[in-house]
Parts: structure tokens; C-alpha cells; sequence
């Protein structure tokens, strides 16, 4: 009750209130809930935790806390919903400064009117920009414009001993001090909270063409991406999708720009992709997740339509249907199954696939998963590098204090 009366304290226009059974992480149940609305009262609550050796994990929209690992344990939830909307915008500069609890639906309504966008996708509906930031989740908008840390160029964020700490500035061609905003990008909130964020924008396209076409097997859809990679067309995305059971690929490709210029481009796109539809906008499920539980698999570009036939073939042997998207055009793909799973041939789906990604230097990642399949299995796998990013967890929060199990390695 102390605790809870101390962040009450300094939460003066979010509060604080007991943990319910709606805020459970994997089960967890926080024994508090705070909800500071600026920097300053995440500091001080991020403090307190500090001082009293309370665990704490920071929570948006909530949206992304069933992804990663399972936290080992968790005192305070730092709800950041109410720290949100646009500290400020400079159009001419194409740079955007926002609060971590601003979702990017918002975010778009408000760049919308100048023009512009930030160019990453909602691929979980109501996403904050601290949630994205945290996980690093990218959509179809990689394949143009870069990942999420390649458009971050300045974090607000405070450490784990409440100490507020600034990385990066609104200037895009920065180059002052480290580039913390990369490294704490997709460290799943294990080394700071984000508060603030800085993005560079770019222009709303004049015009957009969504062009797909579906292919039999491996061997054909190969020829039609490589062709497309290889080409000077300038796609704004390339995506792929199977549903489960197998059946045909589809392949979808995105052109943006000037109407005018549009035309040709399609002509070009159509003789790459064969019989092709052509539509104004994206499917409906244009980069969302294919299921409940999701893998993420990254492979080099060359070793997707092999993934595809190894997909197909465990799909079979295991019993297990697979629903597959992803953007092909960066190697990446998500493959979707439900809660009911078996969690034994989960586990040896997950074993196959990370035996034969891995020696093609890629990853297989359990992104999403209730806590009952993510309990028996590695939600990370192998990873290069762990010992360095032992000793960065160990530098910036010693304690364990933030997320601690999230991330790889039981970080």
C-alpha cells in the first residue's frame, strides 16, 4: 500500500491503483499500475521503483505484451497511454517530435493534414509509437523507407535509475555523440523507457497501385521476385502471402507517385509479375500478422522460396496449418498459427526451422505467443553477440529492474 500511495503521489493526473486481472503480463499480475502523463513523473515513478528494488514494465496501447519472453517478474506497470499527442511538428524540415503513448493512427490523422506520413505501417491496430519503438516491428514500408530505427533520429527516454537521458535531435543529419536511439530500438523495454520519440516524415504519395498475382509453386514465384528485386521500378513494398493448407502464393507489389509516371511503372510491374490484378489500395490485410501466435523468420533474400517449400512440407508432416505473410523483398516472413496448437509439434516446428534458418546465417523468433506455448520453448533462440548484450543490459540497468526476462537470453 506504500508503494501504491508513493506513485499516487506523483502521478498527479494519471494516479495510481492496484494491479487487475486485465493487466496481467503472461500471467503476472502487477501489484501496481501507475500512469504518469509526462517525462518528469516517469522519472519520478521510475525512481521510486529504483529505491524500493520493484520491477517495472512499461505498457502503451498494450498491444505487444504477449511478445518476447515471459517476464520474470513484475512490480509496477508504468501505463504510458496518457503521455501521448505531438510535442512539435516542422514541416519544411519533414520532422516530427512525439510522446511514446501517441498511437500511429493518430500520429497519421495529424501528418496527414501537412502532407506527409511516417512510413511505418500498423501492423498491430492501435499500436503506440513506444510499442513499436520497444519491439521494432516493421511492415510492408521497410522495403522503401528502411526499419523503424533507420527513421528514429532522437529518443527522450528515462533509465532505470529515473534519470532522464536524451539521445539524437530534430536536425536529420545528426551526428553528435551515440546513436542510442538504435540500440535501444527492439530491446523490448529492457534498457530504458521511452517518453519521447523523433521521426523524419516523408511526402504522402500523389498516387498509389497495388498490382498481385498468384503462383503454383516455389520455382515460378522465384523468377517473378528476383526479377522484381532486380529491377528499376522503384516498389514501394513487395509482400507475399499463403494461406494455410498450401495452395498458391500470392505476391503483391506496391508503386507509389505521381499518376502520370504511375502508368508506365505499371506496364513494367504487370511484365514481371505475369497475369496480375491491379487495385487503388492495399488488401485489407496489407502487413498484418497471419495469427494469434506468430514466428518471425528473417532468412537472406535468395533462401525465401526454399522457406516457402520447407513451410509447406511441416505443415504436412506436423499436421499443423501455417498461415504465411511477409515481406519477401526483405527476407522476412511471418508465419501464423493458432492458441490451439499442439505444443509438442510446436516445439519441433520451432526446432526444425531455427536447425535449417540457421545455417543460412537467418533467425526464427517466437514474436507472439500465449504464455502456455511460450513456457516450453526459447522465444528467442540463438543469438550472435548475447555476451556484448549482456554487458549493455548490465550497463544500463545492473539491477534488472525493467522487463527483466523479455528480451534474449532472459534479459
Amino acid at each position: 500500500m506504500k508503494l501504491l500511495e508513493s506513485l499516487a503521489s506523483v502521478c498527479a493526473s494519471g494516479g495510481a491503483r492496484s494491479g487487475e486481472a486485465a493487466d496481467e503480463v503472461d500471467g503476472l499480475l502487477p501489484e501496481v499500475v501507475a500512469a504518469p502523463v509526462t517525462t518528469e513523473e516517469v522519472a519520478a515513478v521510475v525512481g521510486l521503483c529504483a529505491a524500493t528494488k520493484t520491477t517495472m514494465l512499461a505498457r502503451g496501447s498494450g498491444t505487444k505484451l504477449d511478445w518476447g519472453g515471459s517476464p520474470e517478474s513484475l512490480g509496477v506497470v508504468i501505463d504510458l497511454s496518457g503521455l501521448n499527442g505531438v510535442v512539435e511538428h516542422e514541416p519544411g524540415d519533414f520532422v516530427v517530435s512525439l510522446r511514446a503513448g501517441t498511437t500511429l493512427a493518430a500520429l497519421d490523422r495529424e501528418l496527414e493534414r501537412a502532407g506527409q506520413r511516417l512510413p511505418i505501417d500498423e501492423v498491430v491496430p492501435n499500436s503506440s509509437v513506444g510499442g513499436v519503438i520497444a519491439t521494432g516491428l516493421s511492415g510492408p514500408s521497410r522495403y522503401l523507407h528502411g526499419a523503424v530505427r533507420d527513421l528514429l533520429i532522437g529518443l527522450t527516454v528515462v533509465r532505470a535509475d529515473g534519470v532522464v537521458a536524451r539521445s539524437g535531435s530534430k536536425v536529420v543529419k545528426n551526428v553528435a555523440g551515440y546513436d542510442l536511439a538504435k540500440l535501444f530500438t527492439g530491446s523490448y523495454g529492457t534498457l530504458a523507457i521511452v517518453t519521447e520519440a523523433i521521426f523524419r516524415l516523408r511526402p504522402r504519395p500523389r498516387a498509389e497501385r497495388y498490382l498481385s498475382a498468384t503462383f503454383a509453386d516455389e520455382a515460378e514465384l522465384s523468377a517473378a521476385l528476383s526479377g522484381i528485386l532486380a529491377s528499376q521500378l522503384a516498389f514501394a513494398a513487395v509482400e507475399l502471402a499463403r494461406a494455410e493448407g498450401g495452395g498458391p502464393m500470392t505476391l503483391g507489389v506496391l508503386l507509389e507517385g505521381h499518376p502520370d509516371a504511375l502508368e508506365r511503372r505499371m506496364a513494367g510491374a504487370a511484365a514481371l509479375l505475369g497475369k496480375c490484378a491491379v487495385s487503388d489500395t492495399v488488401p485489407k490485410e496489407w502487413g498484418q500478422l497471419p495469427g494469434p501466435v506468430t514466428l518471425k523468420i528473417a532468412v537472406p533474400l535468395g533462401f525465401v522460396p526454399s522457406l516457402l517449400g520447407e513451410l509447406s512440407a511441416l505443415e504436412t508432416t506436423l499436421a499443423i496449418p501455417l498461415r504465411i505473410r511477409g515481406s519477401a523483398g526483405v527476407g522476412i516472413l511471418y508465419v501464423g498459427l493458432e492458441p490451439s496448437t499442439d505444443q509438442a509439434s510446436f516445439a519441433e516446428l520451432l526446432q526444425v526451422l531455427r536447425s535449417s534458418v540457421g545455417s543460412t546465417g537467418g533467425s526464427v523468433v517466437v514474436l507472439r505467443a500465449p504464455a502456455s506455448i511460450k513456457a516450453g520453448v526459447d522465444s528467442w533462440g540463438p543469438v550472435a553477440g548475447l555476451e556484448l548484450m549482456r554487458r549493455v543490459k548490465e550497463r544500463f540497468d545492473p539491477d534488472r529492474r525493467l522487463s527483466p526476462g523479455r528480451f534474449v537470453g532472459g534479459i
